[in-house]
């Protein structure tokens, strides 16, 4: 069974950091880390969830939205079967739920962009930003 758990949320101040993390295991066989995209998304109160940043199997670019676009760093390190977003300069509205979303063989924008059915989901860690 597919595991996917995040890490890393917390309470920060405005202008503060924080790194996620994000494991993937019981993969089914045959389909390595590196061959699954992998993405943030995060939703808060009241909002619909939505494409933070994505990074695409195989390599190649990654997809950043516009709002956190020179804050945030998306990274994978496949034998460790992990994924991480580096956050910097963190804003109030920042604030939200955040996921990790894993789907094989898709690129970084179609992920964050429309996520499919057959996506696994992490439960999600809450990252809080202050004013």
């Amino acid at each position: 069974q597919v595991q996917v758990v995040e890490s890393g949320g917390g309470l920060v101040q405005a202008g503060g950091s924080l790194r996620l993390s994000c494991t993937a295991s019981g993969l089914p066989f045959g389909i390595a880390f590196g061959s699954y995209a992998m993405g943030w998304f995060r939703q808060a109160p009241g909002k619909e969830r939505e494409g933070v940043s994505c990074i695409g199997w195989g390599g190649g670019a990654a997809y950043y939205q516009d709002s956190v676009k020179g804050r945030f760093t998306i990274s994978r390190d496949n034998p460790k079967n992990t994924l991480y977003l580096q956050m910097n300069s963190l804003k109030p509205e920042d604030t939200a739920m955040y996921y990790c979303a894993a789907r094989a063989y898709y690129k970084a924008y179609d992920l964050c962009a429309g996520p499919p059915a057959d996506t696994y989901w992490g439960q999600g860690t809450q990252v809080t930003v202050s004013s």
